[in-house]
């Protein structure tokens, strides 16, 4: 009789053998790479796989040994730098089994200098489903036929910068650093490491059948704020944490907030939503209306923002009224400034009612907390045109 394994346990050697060579940033990265690890030997049971990416500013932060630790725990590691579209996906529809995909220096697909790359793209965007293909057509000449490729697949990805937003909205982000002084790890060689992570691999894989029909069956309950492409991400990683018990099923969740405040903290979108966000969390925090010389102000002072600095200059009523322009009110109108009696005179200005509709259909959530240092900055007075009357002088 097969040895019934405690999945508890097992996924807490899994995070020990990365804590052996890998530091992340964050404690709940720790977290999502073991239940990524164990989620790859469940694939057929999700409606969907996570990436995980492993990305930094500079070289040397640790991208790639983090793929080196993970490669020796996942089943039918495939690494691949700079392989093409259609290679990935003739090895995704191989009939001897489904590779893990792990792809280092993605940056040199996605960079700055690499130029769009659609078929890749395309692939790593359809194979996030299990429903997912590309259609590719196959034959000579004119004796062609359209051919459907499975595309769903686990991937990993490792690279410096960022990725495409349709891809970084599909993964767990890892927002690796260069190790300080101080952090220590154990040296990775793959011919003394790699067969303890295969034996781990193997129990991961024992496991995986083990539980595979009681985690086709699971909806885990996602925390509180985690909607929508977040919650299809972490879906199958709550689900492992879930049926493997112990104090899994609370890290899981714990590092689910902990990831995707972050992911939201560094997902600034278009500038037009980065323009509404800082107007809902920083501008207009507390007050129903104000002229647009408070406004800019309040803009152009923002650290980290880049309304101080537009193509060179700050940015001004015009370029206000015309990003905002683009969005439309509660009536189906776009939003325009409109009169504010303030401190006896009458200046053009920006009502908070007239940007609720933009906020609730672009802005991401506010991070899962319940209080900002914006909100205690706010004045609290007992008007609006108080409000807007203080700011115009101290702006001014």
């Amino acid at each position: 009789m097969p040895e019934t394994i405690d999945g508890a346990a097992l996924l807490a050697e899994v995070e020990a053998f990365h804590r052996r060579f890998n530091v992340f940033p964050r404690e709940g990265a720790y977290v999502a790479v073991a239940l990524w690890d164990a989620h790859a030997h469940l694939l057929d049971a999700f409606d969907s796989t996570p990436r995980i990416a492993f990305l930094s500013p500079e070289p040397g932060s640790g991208k790639s040994r983090a793929l080196e630790v993970v490669e020796t725990l996942v089943p039918r590691p495939m690494l691949a730098v700079n392989a093409r579209a259609a290679a990935l996906f003739r090895s995704v529809s191989d009939p001897s089994g489904r590779p893990t995909i792990l792809y280092d220096e993605i940056d040199t697909v996605f960079g700055p200098k690499a130029g769009d790359n659609e078929e890749l793209r395309g692939f790593l965007n359809a194979g996030h489903r299990r429903s997912g293909v590309t259609y590719r057509c196959v034959g000579d000449g004119g004796n062609q036929t359209v051919v459907e490729f499975p595309s769903y697949s686990a991937v990993a990805v490792a690279g410096l910068g960022g990725l495409p937003d349709t891809i970084t909205t599909r993964s767990v982000i890892i927002r690796m650093r260069r190790r300080a002084r101080n952090e220590k790890v154990e040296p990775f060689r793959a011919r003394l490491h790699e067969a303890e992570g295969n034996k781990l691999r193997d129990r991961l894989a024992q496991w995986a059948e083990q539980v595979r029909g009681d985690i086709a069956g699971r909806w885990p309950d996602m925390p509180d704020g985690v909607t929508d492409r977040a919650a299809d991400v972490w879906e199958p990683l709550l689900a492992v944490a879930d049926a493997a018990g112990g104090d899994w099923p609370e890290r899981s969740r714990a590092a689910c907030v902990e990831l995707v405040n972050a992911a939201r903290a560094d997902d600034k979108g278009s500038i037009g939503i980065r323009l509404l966000t800082d107007l809902r969390d920083h501008v207009l925090v507390g007050i129903d209306r104000l002229p647009t010389v408070a406004i800019l102000d309040r803009l152009c002072a923002l650290e980290e923002a880049p309304w101080a600095d537009m193509a060179g200059r700050p940015l001004d009523s015009r370029g206000l009224a015309k990003m905002l322009g683009e969005y439309m009110t509660t009536d189906n109108t776009p939003v325009k400034a409109r009169n504010i009696k303030a401190a006896g005179a009458v200046l053009k200005g920006y009502y908070a009612a007239d940007l609720h509709d933009a906020w609730e259909r672009y802005c991401p959530p506010p991070l899962l907390r319940a209080a900002t240092s914006a909100t205690s900055a706010t004045p609290q007075v007992s008007s609006p045109e108080t409000v807007a009357a203080d700011l115009i002088f101290s702006a001014t």
